[in-house]
């Protein structure tokens, strides 16, 4: 992996190169500022005050350059007007088709200026970065806070873009107006907001979203997918456009809709199922769990598989599941609760999710990655509430060919169907990408020394400071050959066992991977045994269970917007993380049956609670831990996607089994047994929470 100084000199526009960020110079000047730490030339305070002012001067060149050009265009556009104007007036003037062109012209060079305006919004946030970590400060936030909404704010210039937006709608109107087809509109701004059929103006628009805070829901989404988004622009012309393929992403955001379909529709009656094959009611927990603990294997087969192949990988999850749904289904005829387990044990190994997030972080380009990857919430959203849904349908019960046809079966049938008609249309319209691998060559500097990032990765207790018997200029020379974390390029190679990735994972990841465990185990706690608390306390019906999951299900859109496009732009992520672990435990314990009676209300409000703010949790903890964790843990088969997938499956095995061991004991004290230990780890990830709280930036 090239440095990001390097990979940011290549993006450069030549002849603009003297006025971006000095990103080499500043991180010298990092590096410098820790010698003179270190040797007591500097003190902490003259450091900051320093930096401070090294980064204004470097904003105020560019917002100088800026404005500059955005003059120049101004001029040219003033230019243009008077001819636009002109062509008006006489219809034998000026000829519409070079008038158009000259529009186009000068959209092509504002989207020269918006590239260099996000090369170096990046560059700002990346060296800002690197400061605080190199020194464990919380400066970012104090710059930003105190530049962004000052009244003489040159950081607006650079993040917000003021003043381009003006340039950007005068290209678009003109050469809307120019256009042979304008309808009986007056002009473009009482017109539907639909895409003006003209290339330059849908690049520009692009740029544009990508600078602005209209994209900050989706970059939310594509976290919590923790699906891998590249920093640094690409030119419009993507190098990996020959691998994407509409048709087959759309077949991998079905997948992940099925999948969900398939582990929630039998919740509302597994209970029912398993007491009509001579088990307890509380099997239905191992009975859901063993889905989960399938995959905790399948998900990285199928990952590793990837490598080779995405079609393989996809087959053989549609076939499995197919296999483990008819399985599932015939149960009921075989009268055995082993036919049972061994179907929804086959259903896990079919789990494809870590092939369908490796297919959008690979194969679909950067500028529809954040797209796709709100589109893999929303389908898995979608299939969590359509799951239980479906089970409302099935209430029927009748023969065929011997074959028993009832609520219990039916999910079996209708999914195993559902996967006959998936494999179908995966077989006929999916594309194959070109697999390409990647061949990191090392540099011959590597390892002659040891990074900071390095050295927090390994939880080595060395001070962060280079040693002092370094010459600094080897420090200095050492640093260019470092990325954006302060890696070497031999440790940029991606991880090639799960030991490996496990010793990449410092205390503050650990953290975050313990909340995630911690959300998943209490949301499994509490949808699995959604079935048999609410027949034991309020005998509630199969239908009754199903709509009440199907709407818990439907809150996570809902939740996910809200907090991608308000919450997060109004408080720290970290803030947010915390206050929703309270909650989320204030939830737990309204759960628990005290003395006085259970009620319905009690028990649909705190479930409520719980679930809607684990939902708050695990968008916001897998964008903080996307932060946290190591860059290597990026791309290859034990990427950060893939621990995080296994720490919430053995988080999902282990509370349903913890529901089938408390089926042993009275199913009065079901709900309590089970909701302790989902008690005991939330109350642990919040102290976590707390020890790590200053390192989640």
């Amino acid at each position: 992996m090239v440095a990001f100084g390097k990979k940011l000199k290549e993006c450069q526009i030549e002849e603009w190169r003297g006025y971006y960020l000095s990103y080499k110079e500043m991180k010298k000047k990092v590096n410098r500022y820790a010698r003179q730490l270190e040797v007591g030339d500097q003190t902490h305070h003259s450091v900051l005050k320093d930096f401070a002012k090294m980064l204004d001067l470097q904003i105020e060149k560019i917002v100088l350059f800026l404005l500059e050009h955005q003059g120049i265009l101004a001029k040219r556009l003033s230019i243009l007007a008077d001819e636009h104007a002109a062509l008006s007036e006489q219809s034998n003037g000026l000829d519409v088709s070079e008038l158009r062109e000259a529009y186009r012209n000068v959209g092509r060079d504002l989207l020269r200026l918006l590239f260099f305006v996000e090369i170096n919004a990046i560059g700002v946030r990346k060296i800002l970065k690197k400061f605080d970590k190199r020194f464990g400060y919380q400066f970012t936030k104090y710059y930003v806070k105190t530049r962004a909404n000052h009244p003489y704010s040159q950081l607006k210039q650079v993040f917000r873009h003021v003043g381009i937006a003006a340039v950007v709608g005068s290209i678009s109107r003109n050469i809307a107006d120019l256009q042979d087809h304008q309808g009986s509109y007056v002009s473009i701004y009482d017109q539907p907001a639909l895409p003006l059929k003209d290339p330059i103006v849908d690049s520009i628009q692009l740029a544009v979203d990508k600078l602005t805070s209209s994209t900050s829901f989706l970059n939310f989404l594509a976290k919590h997918a923790f699906i891998v988004t590249e920093d640094l622009p690409t030119s419009s012309e993507d190098n990996i456009d020959e691998r994407y393929h509409f048709m087959s992403l759309l077949l991998n955001l079905a997948s992940t809709f099925l999948y969900m379909v398939n582990t929630y529709i039998v919740v509302p009656t597994a209970d029912d199922y398993s007491l009509s094959l001579g088990a307890p009611a509380s099997v239905c927990g191992a009975v859901i769990g063993s889905m989960a603990v399938a995959q905790v294997f399948s998900s990285v087969f199928l990952s590793a598989w990837s490598n080779k192949s995405y079609l393989r990988p996809l087959v053989f999850s549609s076939l499995v599941l197919l296999m483990g749904n008819t399985l599932y289904a015939l149960a009921y005829d075989l009268d055995s609760i082993s036919a049972l387990l061994i179907g929804r044990l086959l259903c896990g190994l079919g789990s494809a999710r870590a092939v369908n997030r490796r297919y959008i972080s690979d194969c679909v380009p950067s500028k529809l990655r954040m797209q796709a990857s709100a589109g893999f919430v929303s389908a898995s959203a979608l299939g969590m509430a359509c799951g239980p849904a479906l089970a409302c349908l099935f209430q029927t019960d009748f023969k065929l060919y011997n074959l028993t046809f009832n609520g219990s079966t039916l999910p079996g049938w209708f999914m195993a169907l559902s996967w006959v008609f998936y494999l179908l249309w995966l077989w006929i319209l999916f594309r194959e990408p070109v697999i390409r691998i990647e061949e990191i060559q090392e540099s011959p500097e590597a390892g002659q020394g040891v990074s900071i990032s390095d050295a927090v990765e390994k939880g080595t207790t060395e001070p962060l400071l280079l040693n002092s018997s370094t010459p600094m200029q080897h420090a200095e020379d050492e640093d260019d050959e470092l990325d954006d974390d302060g890696a070497t390029v031999e440790t940029q190679k991606p991880i090639t066992s799960i030991v490996a990735a496990y010793k990449l994972l410092t205390p503050t990841v650990k953290v975050q991977l313990l909340i995630y465990f911690m959300l998943k185990y209490s949301m499994e706690i509490l949808l699995a045994e959604s079935s048999l608390i609410t027949s034991h306390y309020f005998l509630w019906s199969t239908n009754n269970v199903a709509v009440f999951l199907a709407c818990l299900g439907l809150t996570v859109l809902p939740v996910n917007i809200f907090v991608g496009s308000y919450i997060n732009n109004m408080f720290e992520e970290r803030q947010v993380l915390l206050v929703s672990e309270i909650i989320v435990c204030i939830g737990i314990l309204a759960s628990f049956h005290a003395v006085i009676p259970y009620s319905a209300p009690q028990y649909v409000g705190a479930a409520l609670v719980t679930f809607v703010f684990a939902e708050v949790i695990e968008g916001v903890n897998l964008s903080l831990l996307s932060r946290v964790m190591s860059s290597r843990l990026s791309r290859g088969t034990y990427n950060g996607g893939l621990l995080s997938t296994e720490a919430g499956t053995i988080a999902r095995v282990l509370a349903d089994g913890t529901i089938t061991l408390a089926g042993y004991f009275a199913e009065s004290a079901l709900l309590n047994i089970t909701l302790l230990p989902s008690l005991l780890i939330c109350i642990t990830s919040i102290v976590a929470t707390c020890c790590t709280y200053n390192t989640l930036y």
